[in-house]
């Protein structure tokens, strides 16, 4: 989710000056497992899961941003009660932040992502969680997302980890995605985008970025399998086939159900729950982010997928 220079400038009022944001270069790529803070026009850390067992879904996202020199923070937290079938967004922009590598730290406010060993802990608001990969930290190949005219994000991820503790006062098992990106994508009016992050039944972890333009057209496909070893590899011959959308009381249409196709596989996607629109307050940003499920072949192989999807309608105003 791009944030807007409106919602950067409110910083100026409340933040000290930063260095001015290196430029991104696609020909120096990062370490994957290097998760700590740059300075950079936009960063991101995410976690997501969708835990059906105990019938929740939930995502936490912070924000750093340095536009020309000043810094902005804001975090995200989201949680889908699947068995009361209700949707709380909690946004925040105050308290101190801290970012630091190794180990990993960001904080802002009370709420903190922890590394601790291999594992991490994230206490946000209704989120106490536990989190222990399964597979190393890789780079999504080509190592970033976007073009130049929409601007790029290096990008990487740990695709699969375990979850335990408590999500709403509940407890909470099942696995999720974890997700670090960061560079020279600002404006959300210049770029949109559809992402996938799918734990299949196989041992296999999906990753699908498709990148729009501001006049809506997709400049950009890309997607990324992750082995049961953890080893990375570009999808090639990708096919994203919008199938069904569904129109938010905000009236804006998101497509939920799609077809994913390569030499790989043939999945389609469908959302747990349609209500999943969230109009951000602090990033100014309007998108759909929830639980999803999957059914298809991999190979000549059966297989069904869950996890979580993002779609990006753009600017709240």
């Amino acid at each position: 989710m791009s944030l807007l220079p409106v919602a950067v400038l409110t910083g100026v009022l409340l933040c000290a000056c930063a260095p001015p944001a290196v430029a991104f270069n696609p020909q120096q790529l990062p370490a994957a497992s290097d998760f700590g803070p740059r300075n950079a026009p936009l960063e991101w850390w995410y976690v997501s899961g969708y835990l059906p067992e105990s019938e929740l879904a939930f995502h936490w996202a912070q924000f750093k941003v340095n536009f020309r020199g000043v810094p902005f923070f804001t975090s995200h937290v989201a949680v889908t009660d699947l068995r009361n079938n209700t949707l709380t967004f909690t946004e925040q922009t105050s308290g101190p932040s801290e970012f630091s590598f190794p180990p990993l730290k960001v904080q802002q406010g009370e709420w903190k992502l922890q590394q601790d060993a291999e594992s991490y802990t994230l206490n946000a608001g209704p989120l106490q969680l536990n989190l222990t990969p399964r597979k190393p930290a890789v780079l999504h190949p080509p190592g970033y997302s976007g073009t130049p005219e929409t601007g790029q994000m290096y990008y990487q991820s740990v695709t699969r980890l375990d979850v335990t503790g408590v999500v709403n006062g509940r407890e909470a098992r099942g696995e999720a995605w974890f997700d670090h990106q960061w560079g020279d994508q600002l404006p959300s009016r210049s770029v949109t985008w559809d992402w996938f992050g799918l734990q299949l039944s196989n041992g296999a972890d999906l990753m699908v970025y498709r990148v729009k333009n501001a006049r809506g057209d997709v400049v950009q496909l890309a997607g990324s399998w992750v082995d049961a070893q953890g080893v990375a590899r570009e999808v090639r011959n990708l096919r994203a086939v919008p199938l069904e959308a569904w129109r938010a009381p905000s009236g804006r249409s998101y497509v939920l159900s799609w077809e994913l196709q390569a030499a790989e596989f043939h999945l389609r996607v469908d959302p747990v729950r349609r209500e999943q629109e969230l109009l951000s307050g602090t990033t100014f940003v309007a998108y759909w982010e929830g639980p999803v499920r999957a059914e298809g072949s991999w190979g000549a192989e059966r297989v069904r997928a869950q996890g979580m999807a993002e779609f990006v309608a753009g600017p709240l105003f």
